[in-house]
């Protein structure tokens, strides 16, 4: 028998019918929905006059728009404050599971469906949200889709799609201090580019990423699309099955003995083929953060920005507006230079772990007076165990406050924006112009080299304040 990839063994079982020299009919298994991407979508069935196929099969929850900040409170703009509204409107009209403000259910999509147990190995997972790509990290093919495809998937749990390209980046040896899946996200990127994963899923393979914890793997493929894939995913293991074992929508009793066979044999075949391969070493990574406005530019922390002088044409016109735009020149030192926003959360650093290495760092220091730093939980139960743990005295303690769940400063569709021409140094996912708010400069890393600068209040290698 033909050697097959995991990617093949999930997508061939979900393909309903094959369009002759066209995209594959795809069977959805499980269809997560937010505030912004949806009311056109259900705006579609109704004219239609279609109801939701297979409402058990969607989970929804408000997270882009709401604020992180006196949530019981109405939300002051009109559009974000409609769009909320409508959701859970659409959700009672078509009985979908809503997970409102406030509800122990709440929070960022992409973290509520690991937390409670409905993301699971083998699945095809779709949101109307790129970032979608996070549930890859359980073995599955999740994938971000358009509002149309969003109504398609609400009509029918089936969707059209061509099939990718797979690519396996295998990364191997062990991570040095301070280094953390969000440093292998960008180093990876910084590497193969913001399209070297064009057309592609990629599966994340090696001794480096078999260490790491699901909140880890949660991370690295959450910016599997900033490299340009489709997706990314890692093959399921005891990590994944520990993780799942007994959250409220996990198999149970006979049924979790039957399932875990069948994930058991999730994995790719030996001498299985990708049209792309990469290998780096993990002992090659330093914490990182970039220094311009795609994710493709990071650099490790104690490097100088490139001079780019083997750049030509657009990508050297790019590069120069890049560097133009965040106030840099080519060969400057990252390191030392000053910021004044912090930004912990998003569905890429939203989850306890992240917040229990940020509070290890912060422990004992203050946060630097010259930086507003926004620790933002990912979901309610990520706030209630950051409480539960004591995290949030440490927290107070250092000066910092924590605020409520929503995908916050990520992006500049909620209160939470950095001011035009101020320096964020954030754990979320993207830094493209304007993306924390118009004019905003961001840098991203990961929460250790977050807080390094917010104890610091500049770019600062977080292995010089470690023991």
């Amino acid at each position: 028998m033909e050697a097959r990839t995991l990617f093949d063994k999930i997508w061939d079982s979900h393909v309903v019918r094959k369009v002759e020299g066209g995209p594959s009919v795809l069977y959805i298994d499980r269809h997560f929905i937010h505030e912004v991407t949806s009311p056109v979508a259900f705006l579609g069935l109704k004219t239609r006059g279609l109801k939701v196929f297979r409402p058990e099969q969607t989970t929804a929850t408000p997270d882009h728009n709401v604020p992180t900040v006196n949530q019981h409170l109405s939300i002051k703009d009109e559009l974000s404050r409609n769009q909320v509204e409508m959701l859970k409107r659409n959700c009672e009209e078509h009985g979908i599971v809503y997970h409102g403000l406030g509800t122990e259910g709440h929070g960022v999509v992409h973290i509520i469906g690991p937390e409670m147990g409905i993301t699971q190995p083998g699945m095809t997972i779709v949101c109307g949200d790129s970032h979608t790509s996070t549930h890859g990290a359980f073995g599955a093919i999740a994938f971000g889709i358009g509002t149309s495809e969003v109504e398609m998937v609400l009509a029918s749990q089936c969707i059209m799609q061509p099939k990718p390209k797979k690519m396996r980046i295998t990364l191997n040896g062990k991570l040095k201090k301070a280094v953390t899946s969000k440093d292998i996200a960008l180093y990876i990127i910084s590497k193969i580019s913001t399209s070297g994963g064009t057309g592609h899923f990629i599966e994340y393979a090696g001794t480096a990423i078999e260490s790491l914890s699901m909140e880890g793997r949660m991370t690295l493929c959450n910016m599997s699309i900033e490299s340009g894939a489709r997706g990314g995913m890692i093959a399921p293991d005891e990590t994944t099955f520990s993780y799942i074992k007994g959250r409220k929508f996990a198999p149970q009793g006979a049924e979790w003995d039957k399932t875990l066979a069948y994930w058991k044999t999730l994995k790719s075949d030996e001498g299985a083929l990708f049209d792309t391969e990469y290998e780096f070493d993990a002992a090659n990574i330093e914490p990182m953060i970039t220094f311009g406005t795609n994710p493709g530019m990071g650099i490790g922390v104690t490097q100088n920005i490139p001079e780019g002088k083997e750049l030509t044409g657009t990508d050297k016109t790019t590069y120069e507006k890049s560097l133009s735009y965040m106030g840099y020149k080519a060969g400057d030192k990252m390191a030392g230079k000053a910021i004044d926003f912090v930004f912990v959360g998003s569905c890429t650093n939203g989850r306890i772990e992240d917040f229990r290495e940020f509070a290890a760092f912060v422990k004992g220091r203050k946060k630097a007076d010259t930086v507003t730093a926004w620790l933002v939980p990912g979901s309610k139960a990520v706030e209630n165990q950051i409480r539960e743990e004591g995290l949030v005295e440490i927290f107070e303690a250092a000066g910092f406050e924590l605020r409520q769940p929503g995908c916050s400063a990520c992006l500049a569709m909620n209160d939470d924006k950095i001011p035009a021409g101020k320096y964020s140094v954030s754990t979320s996912n993207r830094n493209f112009e304007g993306r924390q708010g118009p004019g905003a400069r961001t840098l991203l890393a990961s929460p250790i080299t977050a807080a390094a600068a917010a104890v610091t209040g500049k770019i600062t290698d977080p292995r010089n304040l470690m023991d």
